[in-house]
């Protein structure tokens, strides 16, 4: 009797160890899918002023940058913005229409990254209107480099396509 249950008990742990094996297999985890920052050329002068990491765990598991980004040499967000696209340009990002009226959007060479970004106001309007989410850390830098006049951007930076 008790060698029966040490049978049945070894098959089962055989059993539970495959499964817990094959979970794993081929599914990248969310920190392989999450970008870095550095790798996102700025305009010369321009500080991350807040840094927030948000992860989507569905079945396509991915984490997202979402940061604030200003610059004191610039006077006005929207010159920023332009600046910033020009720069990605420049570094073989193709540019193209963001997910709403008030973002743009780029590529990285490869399609290896996939940028939004937007103006602080832009993107404090879309949250607004519920037509996109950040999380509460980059609404509040948004609204506080609104208040101090700062040029600033909101960015989110996540893994592309390939």
């Amino acid at each position: 009797m008790i060698g029966r249950r040490l049978g049945v008990c070894t098959a089962l742990a055989t059993v539970l160890a495959l499964l817990a094996g094959l979970a794993g297999c081929g599914t990248p985890t969310a920190a392989q899918r999450t970008p870095t920052v550095s790798s996102l050329p700025l305009v010369p002068g321009s500080r991350v002023l807040k840094q927030v990491r948000t992860c989507d765990q569905g079945s396509n598991a991915f984490c997202a940058i979402d940061l604030v980004v200003t610059n004191g040499s610039y006077v006005s967000s929207d010159i920023l913005l332009k600046d910033e696209g020009k720069l990605l340009s420049k570094h073989g990002w193709s540019l193209s229409h963001g997910d709403t009226g008030a973002q743009t959007a780029a590529n990285s060479p490869g399609h290896k990254l996939r940028l939004t970004f937007s103006t602080a106001a832009g993107d404090l309007q879309e949250v607004d209107l519920g037509a996109i989410n950040r999380p509460w850390p980059i609404v509040y830098a948004l609204s506080s480099s609104m208040f101090d006049r700062a040029a600033a951007m909101s960015m989110r930076l996540e893994v592309g396509a390939t």
